[in-house]
């Protein structure tokens, strides 16, 4: 079945990251869109529209009533993951908020460290800080995209658990997985952050390095 509304770009790319036939936990939903679209194209088996509120959820409920999926998608008021059992689901979506409050959801959910676990994270502040963690913590960035919304970029991330408590460095925090030589969208995340950095450089000269070492990477393609 055809999707009768379109996912916003940061949607549409954390869509994009999800298994197909996974169990799907939205978490921090709005309007329960996310779950869905991909229930519509069948490309998931279930799904929880979790929130810590119950005014989004309500909104959820609406949009998840109207097209008849009760009995697929539930909603679930939740303190970031705290009311979702491990065995309900396989994809975590965690999009649309700081670093720092994934980070919070993350770590209060121990089994997320699981290798059969994905995480699909979308932070709209400081990314840099929930790269480092998912690192320091035995996390390993799958995959990672930006997209352009509302003329800012952003970037949404596959994460999942190997053990390997291995610390990338700090250049790494700010570019991740990203692909400038290929994708014009990727190429303004970097920018961005070349420029946050750049901001930041009168109280630290690391930061001035960093910002530039960006600019280097990203110019040899920037043809656009």
């Amino acid at each position: 079945m055809q999707t009768p509304f379109s996912l916003d770009s940061r949607l549409e790319l954390c869509a994009g990251f999800v298994r197909a036939g996974a169990k799907l936990a939205d978490i921090g939903t709005d309007h329960a869109y996310l779950p869905v679209a991909l229930m519509l194209k069948k490309h998931i088996s279930s799904a929880i529209a979790a929130d810590i509120n119950p005014e989004p959820l309500s909104r959820g409920k609406q949009t998840i009533d109207k097209y008849d999926l009760a009995h697929k998608i539930q909603v679930r008021l939740s303190d970031g993951l705290l009311a979702i059992a491990p065995d309900e689901v396989d994809d975590i979506v965690i999009a649309g908020m700081g670093a720092d409050t994934i980070i919070g959801i993350i770590s209060a959910a121990p089994w997320l460290k699981h290798r059969d676990k994905h995480l699909i994270l979308q932070p709209m502040t400081k990314g840099e800080r929930l790269i480092k963690y998912l690192y320091d913590n035995g996390f390993e960035i799958i995959n990672q995209k930006a997209c352009i919304a509302d003329g800012k970029p952003y970037t949404v991330m596959l994460a999942s658990y190997t053990g390997n408590e291995e610390p990338c460095d700090e250049l790494f925090t700010y570019t991740g997985r990203l692909h400038p030589e290929l994708y014009k969208e990727d190429r303004e995340f970097l920018y961005l952050q070349s420029r946050i950095l750049s901001k930041r450089s009168a109280a630290d000269e690391q930061n001035a390095r960093l910002s530039q070492m960006i600019i280097e990477r990203i110019k040899p393609y920037d043809k656009d």
